[in-house]
């Protein structure tokens, strides 16, 4: 995800699981959006970015120009180069089909859909209060981010926390648990934006870090909101299977105060 360059993740080897139905379905609208909209419509037809400036996410449109669609449509866009778009494809592929066929096609889309909508959101305020902080715009105020590298680093947290243990091969030859992966590509990404600074790189680091923080809190609230749904489920199984149990009969000669008993 960047003004012009890439993001997901790349030189890793691992056992790649078929692709799942949602991964391949957004997989084709981003690879379709990128070659038929962004390449032939604006390069050929247009012969201007217009689809691009429209649907990329700019700090300053979103703040000044209430486009308020760009922190969703920005993560269907890609730049030109084609490492960009197969980056993020691939590492959508990879990690995001076994994640898919775990928690099914709904509950996958809602934590991709919010990790993407998190990065950019999370850039924004970083954005925007580096500016107050300089007392000056920084230079990325307008400077379109686009990319699906936001969501697909989500997904890149969610794989290493599920499947922690799983072997990925870095760069094809370094063996290392998907938490340990995932554990060193954050830190490049925090030490890259500490060395380059908010504008300093042409990649949205800053934006993958949004991924990455979205994507834990995500996975936390969920974690705790199905967990308060398991113990209300037990308490309420727990009270249906209660019976009322009365006692009517009597002993003879007793009086009213021996009427009938109730346990609950």
């Amino acid at each position: 995800m960047n003004g012009a360059g890439s993001g997901g993740g790349g030189g890793m080897q691992f056992q790649v699981v078929p692709i799942s139905p949602l991964v391949k379905k957004l997989i084709i609208a981003n690879v379709a959006i990128w070659f038929f909209l962004q390449l032939i419509v604006e390069n050929l037809f247009l012969n201007t970015p217009y689809i691009t400036q429209l649907f990329s996410f700019t700090p300053r449109l979103v703040v000044e120009n209430a486009f308020i669609w760009q922190p969703f449509t920005y993560m269907f866009l890609h730049s030109e180069s084609v490492f960009h778009v197969l980056l993020n494809m691939v590492s959508l592929w990879f990690f995001g089909s076994e994640l898919e066929y775990r928690w099914g096609a709904r509950s996958f889309l809602y934590y991709y859909v919010a990790c993407g909508l998190g990065a950019a959101l999370i850039y924004l305020f970083s954005v925007v209060g580096y500016g107050l902080i300089l007392g000056a715009e920084p230079a990325v105020y307008g400077i379109p981010v686009l990319g699906a590298s936001g969501a697909v680093f989500g997904v890149l947290l969610a794989y290493g926390i599920l499947f922690g243990d799983r072997v990925i091969y870095f760069f094809g030859v370094f063996p290392m648990k998907a938490r340990f992966f995932i554990m060193v590509i954050a830190g490049i990404e925090v030490i890259s934006l500490v060395s380059a600074g908010m504008g300093g790189s042409k990649v949205a680091n800053m934006a993958h870090i949004g991924g990455l923080i979205t994507g834990y809190f995500y996975l936390l609230f969920w974690t705790r909101w199905q967990q308060k749904g398991w113990r209300g489920s037990k308490k309420s199984k727990a009270r249906r299977n209660l019976r009322l149990v009365v006692n009517n009969s009597q002993k003879k000669n007793s009086d009213d105060s021996d009427g009938p008993k109730y346990w609950n």
